[in-house]
């Protein structure tokens, strides 16, 4: 499979002002969704927080009425029990005077309410001899009207009101009477009342009664009705009492509802009082948030697109130049290899023709000798330069196959041993002899043999040089050491570096190109060359290549 590195790839000015330029319309673009969204959310944040102020505040002002009526009918009955003849038909069990001694004395307050009863120590209504005075209540309302104990305290109820005007619902107050002899609870009124009106000021917030699973007094369209009384069923048997912000997803007409018992401590059934607040208008709202935020971001977009345009060309421009010296150190390098790979050929064939001739002295001999091995150090600079600008312009292609590092490495240690001053090195190699790699094979010797061409060349006399590998299926670890001089920590970051030569190799012969050439061509393998450690008399590198199949043994080679 042929392919060329990624960082070897062609660097294209107009690739990276484009680039640049969408990078900076994407930040831009994120920048205004970001502000809309908060934008939104603030708002929706805030309408809701405004929606759950005014629900409790006509609460708030709903107890307020409830409490000035309480006080003035509990005032009211307490004057009315101080009456002899009232006094005197509860305690001395007078049901027929009972209700001929109110009628009077609640006649003023029978204007405003639907009916009145007097309830037993018990709690059981004492049903009046005629209704027409005490108002008309069918049975089932005089049982919802009966309280299971007597209280020392007022208790605020609700029943379902059948009248010649239709079903409405009633609130109920419960007011005890005190024995004036012991000051016990010997009775109570129950006086019903239309409930306390609890629609605000014109508005998006539109109130209602819920009390035995209905929702008395409509909230909105029946949609809307039905939505709201499903929700508060559901709050009420998860145990709640009270409910904020729940969203009501009705279609086109979306609702927030809150909901919070208002006889909280009553031995009546419980009743909520319930709102819901239409959210049409807040959805206008962020539709016209909306529109003027996508309108300022076009404008921002509009002038972005122009700043952008000139502040690439401008900040590219740097980069564009180095790209352009880049290209052009690249070109002038593999230009004057190619140049001097003819005239090194050349003059190392005249030496060699000279060195032929007869009669030469010893010293001459040795000069020639000396020249001759001088261009072919040349020639093997001039060869990584070719290489090195190959990679750097992105033309080196390679054919990933299997290839049998163990081979390699065995035939790049008995080079080295053949090479004269190594005879005193102790080489130790750990090599399995079946140990494959995805690379090409020419290339993955060289780096191999840059290796163990610098443990050599910086190793001390009678020193030692060790190769190891290890694999785990996926990569292949060969790790390269060697006794000797270490490389200080300063020097270590730079040892990669072309021409790089530090303190420890001034003496040496060499270019500086080895390593360098080494790591490039293991990462084009989709590897890499890094030093591991360099200390105690001890360098060592570790090189990693991608592990791979032998060509035998993948799925539809012959058997």
């Amino acid at each position: 499979m042929s392919k060329a590195p990624p960082a070897a790839r062609a660097f294209r000015p107009a690739g990276f002002r484009l680039q640049l330029w969408v990078a900076m319309m994407l930040i831009i673009s994120a920048v205004t969704a970001a502000v809309l969204y908060l934008a939104e959310a603030n708002l929706e944040t805030n309408v809701a927080r405004e929606a759950q102020r005014e629900f409790h505040g006509s609460l708030a002002e709903l107890d307020h009425l409830r409490e000035i009526r309480h006080a003035a009918l509990v005032e009211r009955c307490r004057a009315l029990a101080g009456r002899p003849r009232i006094h005197a038909a509860l305690e001395d069990n007078a049901p027929d005077l009972l209700y001929p001694s109110a009628e009077n004395d609640l006649s003023d307050l029978m204007n405003r309410a639907l009916f009145y009863r007097f309830l037993d120590p018990t709690g059981a209504v004492i049903p009046p001899q005629k209704t027409s005075a005490a108002g008309p209540l069918l049975p089932l309302e005089e049982a919802a009207v009966a309280l299971p104990a007597l209280s020392s305290e007022p208790q605020t109820g609700y029943v379902v009101h059948r009248s010649p005007e239709g079903e409405q619902i009633a609130e109920i107050i419960a007011t005890p009477i005190l024995s004036s002899e012991t000051g016990e609870v010997i009775a109570a009124l129950v006086l019903g009342f239309k409930p306390t009106d609890s629609t605000p000021a014109p508005g998006e917030l539109h109130h209602g009664l819920y009390f035995r699973d209905r929702l008395f007094s409509a909230v909105g369209s029946p949609a809307v009705q039905t939505a709201a009384e499903r929700a508060v069923a559901a709050g009420l048997a998860q145990g709640r009492e009270e409910m904020n912000n729940v969203r009501l997803e009705v279609p086109g007409d979306p609702q927030w509802l809150f909901f919070k018992r208002i006889n909280p401590g009553s031995h009546y059934l419980p009743a909520y009082e319930v709102a819901v607040y239409s959210l049409t208008p807040l959805t206008e709202h962020q539709r016209h948030l909306r529109r003027n935020i996508l309108a300022l971001a076009a404008i921002t977009l509009f002038g972005a697109l122009l700043a952008s345009h000139f502040a690439t060309r401008r900040l590219s421009a740097p980069v564009e130049k180095l790209a352009v010296d880049s290209e052009r150190s690249a070109r002038f390098s593999a230009d004057a290899s190619h140049q001097l790979k003819t005239p090194v050929t050349v003059l190392r064939a005249g030496l060699e023709e000279l060195l032929a001739r007869p009669h030469l002295s010893p010293e001459e001999c040795s000069e020639l000798s000396d020249l001759i091995h001088q261009t072919y150090r040349l020639s093997t600079l001039v060869d990584d330069l070719l290489l090195l600008s190959r990679m750097d312009s992105g033309r080196m292609k390679l054919s990933l196959e299997p290839v049998n590092l163990g081979q390699l490495i065995a035939a790049s240690v008995d080079d080295l041993g053949a090479l004269p001053d190594s005879e005193e090195l102790a080489i130790e190699a750990e090599i399995p002899p079946d140990l494959w790699i995805a690379g090409e094979k020419r290339y993955t010797a060289i780096i191999l043999q840059n290796l163990l061409e610098n443990a050599r060349k910086y190793n001390r006399d009678g020193g030692r040089i060790r190769i190891a590998t290890r694999t785990d299926g996926v990569s292949v670890w060969v790790s390269v050491g060697n006794t000797g001089s270490t490389i200080s920590p300063a020097a270590q970051g730079h040892i990669f570096e072309r021409f790089h030569r530090g303190g420890i190799g001034e003496n040496k012969p060499g270019h500086g190109l080895g390593l360098n050439l080494a790591r490039e061509l293991a990462r084009i393998h989709q590897g890499e060359l890094r030093l591991a450690q360099s200390a105690n008399d001890w360098t060592e590198f570790e090189l990693r290549l991608p592990a791979a199949i032998p060509a035998a043994l993948q799925p539809g080679a012959a058997e």
